[in-house]
């Protein structure tokens, strides 16, 4: 590797992936706001205890993934893996608690974890998160599916699946884990899941090894050993989701990776980023405030996969920030007006490009096309001569002719397209 390139697992953000970067994150923070949710910083280290003690010891997290260092004073320091834990610190550390309930928060920033770098996977990545604390009911677990189902409907990014399941309380688990004990006792699992067996067989169900998803088949369904409490909670959202016509999928093997969750988990898949399926992921912790020191609270939260998202996305609109105007001037005098015009147009917040004036119209084309610009201006001394510039729509290469010396022309034309692909959609 070179002495000057990044670490293996990390990567810059740079265009065009960044105008993709900013997109999520304006449509985030706009819509949160809508919803009740302010933002919290948190900070990128934590003491390690935070997210053993929260996580789960027998986690792949905790056990295998946590970028954990002892600090000059002897401390464990770890860089955060998750923003939830770090959340929940932070409102039992501030007394938050005390605020008028219930309290929402959302976050946006890199999380670390040292796991084989791939597709969808890296050891610096960035989520986009939301916690609500202090309310128990499905009706806030439909609120926060109706805000991600929301979320994704803004950045029109389709052929989303939304997966729920219920995993139960304190009261309810012991059985199920009990029975799941006894029917993978004598099951050739692979060696994390053996010390699963022991700690926690519940996270069997969340392995990704051939060999123990094939196990799992026939495996006792958690939804069948809910009490009743945590029945009646997962039939309250079951139907209020109905009821607000948002799609969703039982799923009885979304039990996710960390021990803290109880009641209702979530995932929003696709079929479009191979075996990284998960692009948004979450449910309630309600004990894990009161395990921090903090009063009983019941809260839920999720994560945005923000790298995944945004690969999501590409795949859909590869151009994200491509320009409407590229004025291919031929020669200084149609440059300097072409500069003008340009200028004009990004005051009426209009993008457009006026590129170097010395390159031949064939290679103005073959940028405009690269930029996928809606339309090329063409403007030479011919054009200037009559005051007309020649236009041509990229998409579909019809032409005509503008007035140079008239702005609102150019306004026109671009709310022609604009109503064109409205209606088109």
């Amino acid at each position: 590797m070179n002495a000057y390139s990044t670490l293996k697992g990390v990567h810059d953000i740079f265009p065009p992936d960044v105008f993709i970067w900013n997109k999520i994150e304006r449509t985030a923070k706009d819509l949160f706001y809508i919803f009740g949710y302010d933002e919290i910083k948190i900070p990128i280290i934590e003491s390690t205890e935070i997210f053993t003690r929260s996580i789960g010891q027998s986690t792949d997290i905790v056990g295998k993934e946590m970028y954990t260092f002892t600090d000059k004073g002897g401390r464990g320091i770890t860089l955060r893996p998750e923003g939830t834990a770090s959340v929940a610190r932070c409102y039992v550390e501030n007394a938050l608690y005390r605020c008028t309930p219930p309290q929402k928060y959302y976050y946006i920033g890199p999380m670390f974890r040292y796991e084989r770098p791939q597709k969808g996977r890296l050891r610096q990545f960035y989520q986009i998160g939301a916690e609500c604390f202090a309310s128990s009911t499905p009706e806030t677990d439909a609120e926060m599916l109706f805000m991600i189902n929301e979320f994704f409907n803004k950045l029109q990014v389709p052929e989303l699946r939304l997966e729920i399941n219920s995993i139960g309380c304190k009261v309810c688990r012991p059985e199920y884990n009990a029975a799941l004990t006894m029917f993978f006792s004598q099951a050739s699992l692979c060696g994390d899941c053996k010390t699963r067996l022991v700690k926690n067989p519940l996270r069997i169900l969340d392995c990704k090894v051939d060999r123990c998803v094939e196990l799992r088949k026939g495996a006792p369904v958690i939804t069948d050993f809910l009490c009743e409490p945590c029945k009646t909670h997962h039939e309250g959202l079951r139907e209020l989701l109905k009821g607000r016509g948002i799609a969703f999928h039982d799923n009885p093997l979304i039990v996710r990776g960390l021990d803290y969750y109880t009641r209702t988990t979530f995932e929003v898949t696709t079929e479009h980023l191979g075996a990284q399926k998960a692009v948004a992921a979450g449910g309630r912790y309600d004990n894990l405030v009161e395990e921090f020191g903090g009063p009983a609270t019941p809260a839920i939260g999720f994560a945005i996969g923000m790298e995944r998202l945004a690969e999501l996305m590409r795949l859909f609109d590869p151009y994200p920030n491509s320009p409407f105007f590229y004025f291919a001037a031929l020669g200084e005098q149609a440059s300097a007006i072409a500069l003008s015009l340009a200028i004009r147009l990004m005051d009426k917040n209009i993008s457009s490009i006026c590129a170097d004036w010395q390159i031949p119209l064939k290679g103005h084309m073959k940028r405009a096309n690269k930029l996928n610009a809606k339309y090329v201006i063409m403007l030479g001394a011919d054009e200037i001569q009559k005051g007309k510039a020649t236009w041509k729509q990229m998409s579909n290469a019809a032409q005509g002719e503008i007035d140079v010396n008239n702005v609102g022309e150019f306004i026109a034309l671009s709310e022609q397209w604009l109503t064109r692909q409205g209606s088109n959609d």
